[in-house]
């Protein structure tokens, strides 16, 4: 694995996958802010951890430009600059018929999932751009509904979509200021997120099946081999997944 540390940013830092790689980049040896909307949980991550006083925790809400600006201008306080944007953050809508789903529920969706991405990235490049030296990476949580979507998923599979999308202009619009972005798309780690998958979910056919799953460490260590790259190289992207659930092949 490259050696590659420096100063990360991990959004939705509290719980599931953006804790692991927190976790995981704070352990490898990275500085790391961890952000979320629950302060007092993100200092429970890190609480009496050997290397807590290489961590931050900021209250953060990636879907207001104030409260994004607010993250990275902590993060270039405490550290000096930022060399890794983890957009982890994101949210769910409940899985109805897309004609009764609240118009509430798809805007929070896509405000976080795609705007809070946009937000972050932009500030992202704001410093990046001009700090000395100058560049860094970013990696987006992108998931494998941009490929095969699950019944009733319209929100979050569209706001992965445009992920991907971001992904693959961050990649070519950071070429000129040496920002490197790639995008890792999970299937079915555990997580309280996934849970359900132990318990069954709906399939492609309409029948209820649970599913297989993994150990959502294997998704830091992904995760911490794309971060530690030069930047003259870059993973734009990399699937991670159960290696049996029902994702290769017909639903």
């Amino acid at each position: 694995m490259a050696g590659q540390t420096g100063t990360a940013i991990v959004t939705g830092a509290a719980t599931g996958i953006g804790q692991a790689i927190a976790l995981a980049l704070l352990e490898a040896g990275w500085s790391v802010v961890l952000a979320g909307r629950r302060k007092a949980v993100l200092d429970e991550v890190v609480a009496g951890h050997p290397r807590a006083a290489s961590a931050l925790t900021v209250a953060a809400d990636v879907t207001d430009p104030a409260s994004v600006s607010a993250l990275f201008r902590a993060t270039v306080e405490r550290f000096g600059r930022v060399d890794l944007l983890v957009n982890n953050a994101g949210t769910n809508a409940p899985p109805v018929n897309i004609e009764d789903l609240p118009f509430e529920q798809w805007k929070s969706v896509i405000d976080t999932n795609v705007t809070g991405v946009f937000l972050c990235t932009q500030e992202a490049f704001r410093v990046m751009k001009d700090q000395v030296p100058r560049g860094g990476r970013i990696i987006n949580n992108g998931s494998i509904s941009a490929t095969a979507p699950r019944p009733n998923s319209a929100p979050y599979t569209a706001s992965k979509h445009a992920v991907e999308g971001l992904t693959k202009s961050t990649a070519l619009d950071g070429r000129k200021y040496d920002i490197a972005c790639g995008q890792i798309d999970i299937g079915n780690t555990l997580t309280p997120m996934a849970a359900r998958m132990t318990s069954g979910v709906l399939q492609a056919d309409l029948t209820v099946k649970t599913e297989p799953t993994f150990d959502v460490k294997h998704v830091a260590e992904a995760v911490l081999y794309m971060a530690g790259l030069p930047l003259d190289a870059n993973v734009l992207h990399l699937t991670v997944m159960a290696t049996k659930m029902p994702f290769v092949g017909r639903g």
